[in-house]
């Protein structure tokens, strides 16, 4: 099997293995990746989206239109984002995490493996429109945490795996338990993430 390349404008020293398919559909924008991008097998990354340097792919990932993504970012096996999302640099999403459209994630954000965010408060009951979460700066989603519609992730703020977040998480605390509480950060968690 072969690579797909449609409508792309790729940077230097991008690596598209097989059977990933890069510029789907019919959009007025080209897909757009800076340099250094790795894009693995089984992977697809719709037109109009733009990405930065340093780009890289798991296998199976799926990028929708409407994606602004930064620099240095990681996107983990079986990942899909949805669409219409902004992502910051120095970002790591894990394997299985799911990002719907209408989200944004700030820059240094760590997104654990199985998360999955949400955009509809009362899924086809009602037309209330699509609002995804916001995760600023510096914050880390543990494995298998949950994000409801709307809600805000402060910065550097740490969320426990199993998490189920039903409202806003402030700045450097810990939200843990279902429904999520917020409790101060500890100690072993202050600080900033590693990732850049």
């Amino acid at each position: 099997m072969s690579e797909t390349v449609r409508d792309v404008v790729a940077g230097d020293g991008c690596t598209i293995d097989d059977d990933a398919t890069v510029g789907y559909g019919e959009f007025d924008e080209p897909a757009r990746i800076g340099d250094g991008a790795t894009i693995r097998a089984g992977s697809i990354v719709y037109s109009d989206v733009t990405i930065g340097d340093g780009f890289v792919t798991g296998h199976d990932v799926l990028v929708r239109e409407g994606t602004t993504i930064g620099d240095d970012v990681l996107v983990g096996t079986k990942t899909v984002i949805d669409g219409q999302t902004e992502i910051g640099s120095h970002v790591s999403l894990q394997t299985n995490v799911y990002v719907p459209t209408q989200t944004t994630i700030g820059s240094n954000v760590f997104v654990g493996p199985g998360a999955v965010l949400t955009n509809d408060e009362y899924p086809i009951r009602t037309e209330n429109g699509l609002e995804g979460p916001t995760i600023e700066d510096g914050a880390s989603i543990g494995a298998n945490a949950t994000l409801l519609p709307g809600v805000t992730i402060g910065e550097n703020a740490f969320v426990a795996a199993g998490a189920v977040v039903t409202d806003d998480v402030p700045a450097d605390t810990l939200a843990v338990g279902t429904p999520a509480t917020v409790q101060p950060l500890p100690d072993p968690l202050d600080g900033a993430n590693q990732l850049a």
